[in-house]
């Protein structure tokens, strides 16, 4: 049977323990240094503290060591990776060859990030080979791209399905360090591709202006998880280290509900991958939490409509016209959406998204302080949803492991064992010699089932087994009660049972000849590493080098496609076409064979 991983992200531990109790199976957080999010450290006291409210469900917590190492860090890595490990992280999440090694001598299994660029079956048979358990893969790729690369290796498969979209092939993204000096493989992304640009053709005519021309909008995978899990990944993840609890929360229930569908779907064939039922709490809409739209991307191997152009950011829901403007407010005209005191408002004007709060919603009078820019027939949207979040912070769900409990009873001794979701068991007996006999069998009885099928802690007794020899005697609640709480007692004792994450192997596999500055080398066990392999020429890496004309960025995404230019299209717009910004000018240029787009640096 696969097991099924849902693998959720946190700012914070109190994010990750939020993403447990919604479902998560897996959460990915940073440490205090050196994660591809460097706005998301946590200390690892944090994190020592998350690992142990996720053991007991069986959760796995990796930990995101996932930037390019320069030389004078390799001994900090090495002894944070140690500390990770005391922590009770279970695998580092990683794009540096050099920090391979540094996880196993901690004792942790190395996941390969998605900066490692993995899309291609000799990518990933070589990015195995270095010793990775796990690959995480391109974003940018196709089910049977997926499916090419699983019958390659035998390395767990992850892949991202929800969030933010980065428009480049993951970890070969240069452009944040050409235009700002702070590298997305070092943690520090500006997001350069949610800026707004100049398109220019050859000739120098502006056929664009002010549009967030890299902008994409972001993943919903929702509806293809059985497509996924058919094409070999065995873990599901969901994009947002920077996102809010609120989100991380909303997101994460539903995919958790989506996941135990396709293993009810297929019983025999999934299972999820820790332990726990989650119950009641609030009802996920991903329509009322951040998104950019949403799109499918590549994963069918078509092109469509990925741009977010004219609205980088959230939007949200389209509410109405403002009719009219009040003295101390706006009135709506019709509108299909029930407001609320607290929502937040979003509307465009000119090229700018401008937001601002409610603070009375009667209806479709909205009594608030208005933006300046707010007009009769502005086009309003609901970014934030204060009901939903209200709903959200009042119903938060309850995970608890599954107990089955058989109980014995004769006339000297109770005896109660228990069996958990994971498979461990407990027992425990008790003396009832000196209790009197029971005067109604049938109610003793359902008193003992109805004390002996409640929660204790993390735990859900079921509904127990109950075999009785000889006289029942009475027992009262509070003894019984005594013998619940005992069996959780004697359950926590025992380590859960988690299961197992597989273990890379190193194999040789050899290099390419030639490793240019996209293979990111920044120290000299990177070298040694490749050079063992047979590579010959090596590039440093681009934030050591800055190679003037450098390729920043390859990309499926095009803009010439979105903008209608293609010659697929029945257009052929000369190229190359140019993106200006502040000064700076990117040339573009359309790789049509592979359908891919790249942008290079130009000075004006």
């Amino acid at each position: 049977m696969q097991p099924l991983e849902l693998l959720a992200p946190a700012r914070t531990a109190e994010i990750g323990i939020a993403a447990i109790d919604c479902g998560a199976d897996a959460v990915y957080i940073a440490g205090p240094g050196f994660g591809a999010r460097a706005a998301a450290g946590n200390s690892v006291e944090d994190i020592e503290r998350l690992c142990r409210y996720a053991h007991r469900f069986g959760v796995r917590i990796y930990a995101t060591v996932n930037t390019i190492v320069y030389e004078e860090e390799l001994q900090a890595v090495r002894e944070l990776a140690q500390a990770l490990a005391e922590a009770g992280v279970d695998a580092l999440i990683v794009q540096d060859p050099a920090v391979i090694e540094m996880a196993s001598e901690a004792g942790l299994i190395a996941h390969a990030s998605t900066q490692c660029a993995i899309r291609t079956p000799e990518k990933a048979r070589f990015t195995e080979s270095l010793g990775y358990g796990r690959l995480v893969l391109e974003r940018q790729l196709s089910l049977d791209q997926i499916r090419s690369i699983r019958d390659a290796v035998d390395a767990e498969l992850e892949f991202f399905v929800h969030g933010a979209l980065c428009v480049c092939y993951s970890g070969q993204c240069y452009l944040s360090e050409y235009l700002t000096g702070r590298s997305a493989n070092r943690g520090e992304c500006a997001q350069a591709c949610r800026s707004r640009y100049d398109l220019q053709d050859v000739g120098g005519k502006v056929l664009v202006r002010n549009k967030a021309l890299l902008s994409l909008k972001d993943y919903n995978l929702l509806h293809r998880l059985e497509d996924l899990a058919e094409a070999g990944v065995c873990s599901f993840k969901i994009e947002g280290r920077l996102k809010n609890e609120a989100y991380v929360r909303n997101v994460v229930r539903s995919y958790d509900r989506a996941l135990n569908d396709l293993v009810a779907k297929h019983p025999g064939k999934y299972s999820r991958a820790s332990f726990g039922h989650v119950s009641g709490g609030f009802v996920p809409d991903l329509s009322k939490t951040f998104n950019r739209e949403y799109t499918e991307l590549f994963i069918d191997g078509k092109r469509g409509q990925w741009s977010s152009m004219d609205v980088p950011t959230h939007l949200g829901e389209y509410v109405g016209e403002v009719s009219r403007l009040t003295k101390d407010g706006f009135v709506l005209g019709s509108s299909a959406v029930n407001l609320s005191n607290g929502d937040g408002f979003a509307f465009i004007s000119g090229s700018e998204i401008v937001g601002f709060r409610a603070d009375v919603a009667d209806g479709s009078t909205i009594r608030c302080r208005c933006p300046e820019e707010l007009k009769p027939g502005t086009k309003l949207y609901r970014n934030i949803s204060a009901q939903f979040i209200r709903q959200m912070d009042a119903a938060k769900p309850q995970r608890e492991i599954d107990v089955d409990v058989q109980v014995g009873i004769n006339e000297k001794t109770i005896t109660a064992s228990a069996l958990s979701q994971d498979g461990r068991k407990a027992s425990v007996s008790f003396d009832v010699s000196g209790f009197e006999p029971s005067q109604d069998g049938e109610r003793m009885l359902s008193v003992i089932s109805g004390q002996m099928a409640k929660r204790s802690g993390h735990y859900r007794f079921l509904e127990p087994t109950v075999t009785v020899s000889g006289t029942l005697p009475f027992m009262p609640a509070a003894f019984l009660n005594g013998i619940r709480r005992d069996l959780a007692t004697a359950l926590d004792d025992q380590p859960v049972k988690m299961l197992p994450l597989k273990e890379g192997e190193i194999s040789d596999i050899p290099a390419p000849g030639e490793l240019s500055y996209k293979a990111n080398i920044a120290n000299s066990t990177d070298r040694a590493i490749y050079s063992s392999r047979g590579a010959g020429q090596m590039e440093e890496a681009y934030e050591l080098s800055h190679r003037p004309g450098a390729e920043l960025m390859r990309s499926k995404y095009c803009v010439r496609y979105e903008l209608g230019l293609c010659p697929k299209q029945g257009k052929n717009k000369p190229e190359p076409l140019y993106l200006l910004n502040s000064g700076k000018r990117l040339r573009l240029d359309f790789h049509c064979a592979q359908c891919e787009m790249t942008v290079t640096a130009e000075t004006l």
